[in-house]
């Protein structure tokens, strides 16, 4: 029996397995980096140990710093959670090798398919259904990748993939996204695949990669398998994961709304035969690409899966105990349980759609969700519908660029998947989520969007309808308004004399009182006769306090709740929820940026510098890389020029808008 379990991870999956712990009885220790110091995990843990730096290859990566910490806390188990070294065959080999309990598949199992050029090839021995592909060594030429793509077999029923068709360069360790490019048949294939490979080996310390054709427009599905150590193996339905970015997940749901019965047996069937020819023991995922009748294999997350909620709320289930009772030798029942509902789970990422999923950084002032009938547990028994919460963050928590940006993840369960859709873009909507930029805006959009609400998804979604899911200007001047006129109650309110005059009246009528932020501008005058707007013929002042504004636009009421802090201010109301950059009527002088300079758009490393000063550029052409959230971001030159100036060296860590370097754009 397992009395003190380490979780050797962070943020909401280690919130997570502490609270199955709790219910269990079961005593918890956290580890933690210099930059979680204060992260809401360490002090829900009964014991928690520092792992000196910020590096991950330093603190979550370090296999002998976690088992120490292990032995250190008198812990008897080790749960790795989701990425890190939760597939890490020496990770589990060391932690049982110490006398620890690993909650995880055996070291063999995870070797086994750790490599997703050996798994593909031990499906294919096993009658699993893969595509073709080649191992790209470390420093292959465009003539050696080449012949790589030439000698790969072809797929059933299809011909060889060839450089007119697109690419798919792949980690071959780890997941979620990183070491991952598309290489269009015009694309750059030797500078992809580097690319690649040095994102893989910063985030799995393996830096090996491979190539295989891309399967477009195809869905991702993914069947939850979970083994004990008697012979036993569950599958527990399958999760449409099509919504993506970045090759990373965003919205994942169960059951898909696009599998047949038919379709459903054999991926389940495939994903037994998986898990039987490696001898799996444990919670792991069988991940396949579907398009029409084409099933192909794509890899086996030994491991817990960062979706797996909305399989607890179908079928009624802890995953993370189950996954303790097998590590402990119990025995699974002969069958699953029966899934019951539809569950879909929205992931908030501090990002920036609309600067190609920039990660965001600084203080979530607030972070509120309505609604939420459960935290980091199943929707409770008995019930039609609920919200869940899964998150790595409160009010207050500091989002840094040390690690990925995920905030927390949003599940919705209801009778139907209309009603487990509508829940969840209705609460999201409703969130209160101040401070950086996040994904919300867009997760809503989808959730609402009628291509998903009709169950028409592929993983090339997002490019496909991207212009039809920004939010809009919407209710951004209306809200600007709002803000407007809470701040001048604020105020009036703070004022000396006369606090209980009208905020912005004035006894004689003169210019209108003005409020200019970086998404619009509003002028408007408190009269004898009530509220006058620029530009809102129609609008009423109902009443104004320095955090709500009640505001009647044709007859119609709305509540504007306003939060101000340093240098944002945050408008929601039923219209949905503003982001607002004040803008200073008298701003100090300040240091005047050359033309053409390339800002660094957030903190981060240079990675590398691929121009020289006084080498002529050409527009799109890639000037300095920087590494920041644990992936590569590409820095560009706007137009084509002479590189004036160069401000950076690689290893040098550099801060939010700093100038990197100067185009000076020809003529």
């Amino acid at each position: 029996m397992i009395s003190r379990l380490l979780v050797a991870n962070r943020g909401e999956i280690a919130r997570r397995v502490f609270r199955t712990c709790r219910d269990l009885g079961i005593e918890t220790v956290a580890v933690f980096s210099d930059a979680d110091a204060t992260a809401p995990h360490v002090s829900e843990a009964d014991h928690a140990v520092r792992l000196a730096g910020v590096r991950p290859a330093d603190t979550y990566l370090s296999v002998e710093a976690i088992v120490g910490a292990a032995l250190a806390t008198g812990a008897d188990a080790v749960h790795p959670g989701y990425g890190f070294l939760s597939e890490n065959a020496a990770f589990a080999r060391a932690v049982l090798d110490a006398g620890l309990t690993w909650v995880g598949p055996s070291p063999e199992a995870i070797a086994a398919m750790g490599s997703k050029i050996g798994a593909k090839a031990l499906m294919a021995e096993a009658g699993v259904p893969v595509l073709p592909g080649f191992t790209a060594a470390p420093g292959s030429s465009a003539a050696e990748l080449e012949q790589g793509l030439a000698g790969m077999s072809a797929p059933a029923g299809g011909s060889a993939p060839s450089r007119r068709t697109p690419l798919l360069v792949k980690a071959s360790a780890g997941g979620g996204g990183r070491g991952m490019r598309i290489v269009e048949p015009t694309g750059d294939l030797p500078g992809a695949v580097e690319s690649a490979r040095r994102e893989a080996e910063s985030a799995f310390g393996d830096g090996t990669v491979f190539v295989e054709p891309l399967l477009e427009d195809a869905r991702h599905i993914e069947v939850q398998i979970l083994a004990d150590r008697h012979g036993t193996v569950w599958t527990l339905g399958e999760r449409e994961c099509s919504i993506q970015r970045r090759h990373q997940k965003v919205i994942e749901e169960t059951p898909s709304p696009a599998i047949s019965p038919a379709m459903r047996a054999r991926l389940c069937d495939a994903a037994v035969r998986a898990a039987e020819a490696i001898g799996y023991a444990g919670a792991g995922t069988v991940e396949f690409l579907v398009k029409d009748d084409t099933v192909a294999f794509l890899e086996m997350n030994t491991r817990l899966q960062v979706e797996h909620p909305v399989t607890e709320c179908v079928y009624g289930v802890d995953l993370v105990e189950l996954q303790l009772r097998i590590a402990e030798g119990a025995r699974l029942p002969e069958a699953p349980p029966s899934p019951a509902g539809h569950a879909v789970e929205a992931r908030l990422y501090a990002e920036d759609p609309a600067r190609d999923w920039l990660p965001q950084s600084g203080t979530l002032h607030r972070f509120d969700v309505p609604g939420v009938s459960s935290r980091f547990a199943p929707v409770p028994g008995g019930t039609s519908h609920g919200l869940r919460l899964d998150s790595g963050v409160e009010d207050g928590s500091e989002i840094g660029v040390h690690y990925d940006p995920m905030l927390a993840k949003v599940i919705s369960y209801g009778a139907c998947r209309a009603d487990a859709v509508r829940r969840l873009a209705t609460a999201l909507s409703n969130a209160r989520i101040h401070g950086p930029v996040t994904n919300r805006d867009l997760l809503v959009g989808v959730l609402r969007h009628e291509a998903f609400l009709a169950g028409d998804t592929h993983t090339g979604f997002l490019t496909e309808h991207r212009d039809t899911l920004s939010a809009g200007p919407g209710a951004v001047r209306l809200s600007a308004l709002a803000a407007a006129l809470a701040q001048a109650a604020a105020g009036r309110a703070a004022a000396a004399v006369q606090a209980g005059l009208p905020s912005g009246w004035r006894n004689v009528v003169s210019q209108p009182q003005r409020a200019a932020f970086g998404e619009a501008e509003v002028a408007y005058r408190i009269t004898r006769d009530g509220l006058r707007a620029e530009g809102f013929p129609d609008t009423v002042l109902v009443g104004a306090t320095p955090d709500l504004v009640v505001l009647e636009t044709s007859g119609v009421r709305h509540r504007f709740a306003v939060a101000r802090y340093d240098g944002v201010t945050h408008v929601d109301s039923p219209l949905g929820p503003v982001r607002l950059t004040p803008l200073e009527r008298l701003p100090e002088p300040a240091t005047r940026v050359a033309p053409g300079s390339l800002l660094a758009p957030m903190p981060g490393t240079v990675l590398r510098v691929e121009v020289k000063s006084g080498e002529h550029v050409t527009a799109g052409q890639v000037v300095v890389v920087l590494e920041a959230m644990k992936m590569e971001h590409q820095i560009t030159a706007p137009a084509a020029g002479t590189v004036s100036a160069l401000n950076v060296v690689p290893g040098r860590q550099v801060e939010a808008e700093a100038v990197l370097a100067v185009i000076e754009e020809r003529a």
